[in-house]
This record gives C-alpha cells, sequence and structure tokens, in this order.
C-alpha cells in the first residue's frame, strides 16, 4: 500500500531524513519509531503530500505521492502531532466542514458523522464547542476528522501525547479496532503503545532505519545473552560456586544490585547470563535438586523493546563527531 524509496529530506544543512527505505502492505499495523529529531515526522509529512522530499518518492497504491499528490490524499487519513481543530466549532459543524473540504456529499453527511460519533466516542460532546473540550475528546475529535472520508490508510502521529493514563487506554483500543480495518501507521516515541498494538516496528534514529521488524524479531536480534533469575534456599556462597560451574553459563552475579549480596545469608538470588538460545533451566532446576536446596524462584527475563530501543538510538560519541563532519 506505501512504497518509500531513498527518502532524503533536508533543512538547510541539516539532514532530517538520510535515503529511507520501506513499505508497508495492505491492512498491516506499523509502529514508527524514534526519538526526538529523528525524523518521524518530516517523514509522515512527506508521505501525506504536506510537503517534498529533497530527494527519493513515495508511492501510495501504486500512485505517485509527489506528482498525483491529490489522489493519494484522497486515500489518507492524517492526525498530526498538533491536532488541526477550529475551536470555536462545534463537534458536529466540524466534521460537516471536514466533509465539504472532502467533497463529499451533504446527502451523506449525518450518517458518516453517526458512524464517527460512535466510533470515537463523541455522543457526550457533539453539541460542545471543541475548545471546550479536554485533550483526550479532541485527540477524539482529530481522529473523527481523519477518518470520516473513510480512508484506506490512517497515519497517526502522537496520537496519545499528553494524554491521561485512561485516555491513552482508550485511544489505544480506538487504534487497535482500525487497525482491523486500515493500513495504520502509529508514529510514536511511547514503546507501550507499539507493543499493544503494531505488529511490526521499524525505528529510525539520526534520519536513517536502524531496525525493521516484529518486536519478538528485534528483541532476539538485540539480545546478547538470555538471562535467568534464580532465587534458591542454600549457602550463598556454594550456590554462586556451582552455578558458575555450569554448562554454558557466561556470568553469574548477584540479582539485587551488581555484587552485593543479599540481605537474607539463607537464600542466594543470582542473574546467569548463557549464550543466545541456550536454555539453562533444567539443567539448574537437577543442579538444585541433586544438591537438596530449594528453588523458590527461576524466571526467563525477556529483553524489553525499551532496552532495544536505546540500545539502537543511543547517540554515541562517534555519531556525534561523524555528524560535526557532515
Amino acid at each position: 500500500m506505501i512504497e518509500v524509496r531513498n527518502l532524503t529530506k533536508h533543512y538547510g544543512p541539516t539532514r532530517a531524513l538520510d535515503s529511507v527505505s520501506f513499505t508497508v502492505p495492505t491492512g498491516q499495523i506499523l509502529g514508527f519509531l524514534g526519538p526526538n529529531g529523528a525524523g518521524k515526522t518530516t517523514a509522515m509529512k512527506i508521505i501525506t503530500g504536506y510537503m517534498p522530499p529533497t530527494e527519493g518518492e513515495v508511492v501510495v497504491d501504486s500512485l505517485d505521492a509527489i506528482e498525483q499528490s491529490l489522489e493519494v490524499r484522497r486515500k489518507i487519513g492524517y492526525l498530526p502531532e498538533s491536532t488541526p481543530l477550529y475551536t470555536d466549532m462545534n463537534v458536529i459543524d466540524y466534521l460537516n466542514f471536514v466533509q465539504r473540504l472532502r467533497g463529499i456529499p451533504k446527502s451523506e453527511h449525518t450518517t458518516r458523522n453517526k458512524r464517527m460519533i460512535e466510533l470515537c466516542g463523541l455522543g457526550e460532546v457533539v453539541r460542545k464547542d471543541i475548545g471546550e473540550l479536554s485533550k483526550g475528546y479532541r485527540q477524539r475529535v482529530g481522529l473523527a476528522q481523519a477518518m470520516v472520508h473513510d480512508p484506506e490508510i490512517l497515519i497517526l502521529d502522537e496520537p496519545t501525547v499528553g494524554l491521561d493514563p485512561n485516555q491513552i487506554v482508550e485511544i489505544r483500543n480506538l487504534i487497535q479496532t482500525l487497525g482491523r480495518e486500515k493500513t495504520l501507521i502509529l508514529c510514536t516515541h511511547i514503546l507501550p503503545e507499539v507493543e499493544a498494538a503494531c505488529r511490526r516496528v521499524l525505528i529510525i534514529n539520526r534520519g536513517r532505519i536502524v531496525a525493521d521488524g516484529t518486536t519478538s524479531e528485534l528483541r532476539a536480534a538485540a539480545s546478547g545473552r538470555d538471562r535467568l533469575t534464580v532465587e534458591i534456599k542454600g549457602p550463598e556462597g556454594e550456590v554462586r560456586q556451582a552455578l558458575e560451574q555450569v554448562n554454558g553459563a557466561a556470568r553469574v552475579a548477584h540479582a539485587d544490585d551488581g555484587d552485593r549480596p543479599p540481605a537474607d545469608t539463607s537464600t542466594a538470588r543470582f542473574v546467569v547470563e548463557s549464550a543466545p538460545g541456550r536454555d539453562l533451566r533444567e539443567t539448574i532446576f537437577t543442579l538444585v535438586r541433586d544438591r537438596s536446596w530449594i528453588l523458590l524462584e527461576m524466571r526467563r527475563d525477556a529483553v524489553r523493546l525499551e532496552d532495544v530501543f536505546r540500545q539502537l538510538t543511543r547517540d554515541t560519541q562517534a555519531d556525534r563527531e561523524e555528524a560535526s563532519v557532515s
């Protein structure tokens, strides 16, 4: 549905995008991640026709987004980070206004309004001025304007920014519902939103794509070692020595705080690291049983998406030196 080819954008001497390429198949929910200033919003503005690229091209459903901009915009619903609302209009008047801009026949306005009011949960505020609404309801109105023309593609830029936890859950549920019907790009730096809603994750940093895959694939690629946290009732020194001698154990450390011993010396709590894909759980269980110790806890620590994100977007000194030279 969307194909981005070698997209580059310069703002004067600043290179916001650097040869970015990716595709989004029909019906996919793509999480577009990156730290502030990484180039996410610039990419979305180019895809939606708000600005041209310096180089490269965007194809949306076989249409060139630059040469056939109007046709492409008809296929896209866009919620920018700053929701485009007229605060002196009430919700119904605003939705009617957007439909007129979209060229939707007046005979269809009432039906489409009812659909948006139901889908976005606007029933309690339809006659209120937008300026009187909470941040959460304004976001819902913004979503309604993005969807009122029933686009094939939805692009949502930071849709939950500034919302309270209850509002975030409501918007997240709405995004999941929409993802069953639309091709959807969720542009954000809020990682729980991506894990909850997206089937695929694309991470951009300093204008370049640094990762592309499912959350499971990204975790597997970024994980240097598997980690097991174990708590064993037994002599702390003997337990540690035995764990260090387990075939496949690369590192053993106290789980509480580096090498600080746990407060309760009758139990030992360690993190055992091993090579990726090396499962030591059965071996450790057998070890504890044979020593007549008691296994109180054993869990595999999953690599968090936050850890992957930080690893891939870390601004190293080498990066800064490279940027200053270019």
